[in-house]
């Protein structure tokens, strides 16, 4: 909980501020049944209407104060517990999206959804309790108590007896519901997941009739989240019947006592119906204590999932150039001897894989090439043609090995400044819920001269001109609004609007038409040739122009050359070239 308290504390004043009011807004609240009680025992005894009608009017008085001192505490208290949830949340995305691979990797994009959706608002819901709860229970429990006990210490030692039973099992039940909530949110993260599979894949679902089997999948997974949600809340609702079995006990051996006592004239009827006032309020804050104890043990589970994200060693480490080897040669790019296992690299990973088998990925690749020189990849899927940009872009780091862009190892620049040198198109890429000039700036400083100049080297500017809106054009979540090739042009054109000095290009023409692919790639040789191209394609004709290719197989680089090299050198090159495009004779 310290987590939690960490970020109330930057609100600490306003917070301090909704319980103060909350507090006198109880303590006004506690005089009425006393009012109450000296209306009925003193002053109707009288027979005089004019003290009848002030001390009546004080009594309304007072439940509207009590009233307005509520509802404002109510109202603060909800705006603080949304600037703090607010706060956690930018915390959480801003932790989220500077993780390293091997990190995010090891947590889950829909555990990390869910702590960002779920986790954060059982954190808010807390907040948003321990203001007001914090306040008024404790005091509508102690405060009911003490004036009881001026008013008859016998009867009020009825209630005092009730009291340490109830919180005992209160607490000792709140200490079994945090395993228990953090379980729950744990299936949720599965639950999440089918959910986010579906959402995303949902034409292939259909396409392959398996709507079926995937409300099957979803249905397992929703039940098992709702045992367990069920299990906690029947552990956690254990001391309400508990309680209000001990209240209504005590209720009830006040009722006959009390009226045992009014009967003997020992006290007057006024006491006994400020004692079951007094006994509803009493009442009132133990059920708000257990209540704080519900809230406190899932806000707890949530906040350990939270901060397991937030403790997280800040990723990747930048190195001095000095503690790093030197690169073999000069060249703008240049691996040597790099070696990766996914799942190695980070100590959150290791223990997140920890037990599972973990296969090497690449073995001892090594290659260079020069400023503005290009690079095709090719070879098998699955074979570590993505794994080698991630590398490159330090999303990992190698097992071994080390890997140069300008002389220096990737690992002594800044996060910020490696990636600045790159325009990046990924398998899979992300069409933007926005507009196409927007997905194409992507928040970057862009004059609309090249924007229009990087959609026409992607060869997509004919599409836009024959749209009404043109780069106004909004794209929906993914751009499911557009084809698979029209995402690849606008994709390649993000990556190519900021003129970088890297181009990768993974896979970015498998929905193009050769004659696109052609024109795409002629344009990109001709505007963007200061830039050092590395084009990761299935197609030998996207790639057999480039400087140098490499052929990777299993892992484990088989040809390195020109594509006239490769043909006269590497079998396995020339059996892909000679099945796309026909026998060399």
């Amino acid at each position: 909980m310290r987590f939690i308290f960490s970020y109330i504390n930057k609100y600490r004043v306003s917070v301090a501020l909704a319980m103060g009011i909350k507090l006198l807004g109880t303590l006004v609240e506690l005089m009425i049944p006393y009012i109450l009680e000296h209306l009925i025992d003193d002053v109707v005894p009288r027979g005089e209407t004019i003290p009848v009608l002030f001390w009546g009017f004080l009594m309304i008085a007072v439940a509207a104060m009590t009233r307005f001192l509520n509802v404002t505490a109510n109202r603060r208290a909800v705006s603080n517990a949304h600037f703090i949830s607010y706060d956690v949340r930018q915390a959480l995305f801003e932790k989220t999206a500077n993780l390293t691979g091997e990190q995010f990797d090891a947590f889950g994009q829909p555990s990390l959804i869910s702590r960002m959706t779920s986790d954060s608002y059982n954190i808010q819901s807390f907040c948003q309790s321990f203001q007001t709860l914090m306040m008024r229970a404790p005091i509508m429990l102690i405060g009911g108590i003490a004036v009881s006990l001026t008013m008859d210490p016998g009867l009020a030692s009825i209630l005092l007896a009730m009291v340490p039973f109830m919180i005992l099992i209160s607490v000792g039940v709140s200490r079994l519901g945090i395993p228990m909530y953090q379980k729950v949110q744990e299936k949720l993260d599965g639950v999440v997941r089918i959910m986010r599979e579906n959402i995303t894949g949902i034409r292939v679902v259909k396409a392959l009739s398996k709507t079926g089997f995937e409300m099957d999948r979803f249905a397992a997974s929703n039940d098992d989240l709702t045992r367990n949600d069920i299990k906690a809340s029947t552990v956690m609702a254990i001391p309400g019947p508990f309680m209000q079995l001990c209240l209504n006990t005590g209720l009830a051996l006040v009722v006959i006592l009390g009226a045992k006592r009014v009967d003997a004239g020992q006290i007057r009827p006024g006491v006994i119906l400020a004692f079951l006032t007094y006994f509803n309020m009493i009442s009132m804050g133990v059920m708000g204590i257990n209540r704080i104890f519900m809230m406190l043990s899932k806000s707890s589970a949530s906040a350990n999932r939270i901060s397991q994200v937030l403790k997280t060693e800040e990723g990747p480490v930048i190195y001095e150039e000095k503690d790093l080897p030197a690169p073999q040669g000069d060249e703008f790019i240049r691996f040597e001897h790099v070696d990766f296992s996914y799942g190695r690299s980070s100590t959150h990973s290791r223990r997140a894989f920890a037990g599972e088998r973990r296969e090497q990925c690449l073995y001892d690749i090594s290659f260079a090439i020069k400023r503005g020189e290009s690079l095709g990849i090719i070879g098998p899927t699955g074979c570590g043609k993505s794994t080698i940009i991630n590398l490159l872009m330090r999303f990992y780091d190698p097992d071994s090995g080390s890997i140069f862009i300008d002389g220096r190892d990737v690992r002594a620049y800044e996060k910020d400044d490696l990636h600045r040198k790159f325009g990046t198109v990924f398998q899979n890429d992300m069409i933007f819920f926005d507009t196409l000039r927007q997905n194409i700036r992507f928040g970057r400083d862009l004059t609309d001269e090249q924007l229009l100049a990087a959609v026409e080297d992607a060869a997509v500017g004919e599409y836009l001109r024959s749209l009404p809106e043109g780069l106004d054009y909004e794209a929906s979540i993914g751009g499911a609004n557009l084809s698979g090739g029209q995402k690849q042009r606008i994709l390649v054109a993000r990556a190519l609007a900021g003129d970088p000095e890297i181009l990768v290009l993974d896979d970015s023409s498998s929905a193009l038409d050769y004659k696109t692919d052609a024109a795409l790639r002629k344009a990109i040789f001709e505007h963007h040739s200061a830039s050092t191209t590395i084009m990761i394609a299935q197609r030998v004709s996207s790639i057999q122009n480039m400087t140098n290719i490499l052929v990777l197989d299993n892992g484990r680089c088989i040809g390195y050359g020109s594509h006239e090299h490769l043909l006269e050198t590497c079998p396995e090159y020339r059996d892909i070239f000679e099945t796309q495009m026909g026998s060399l004779a």
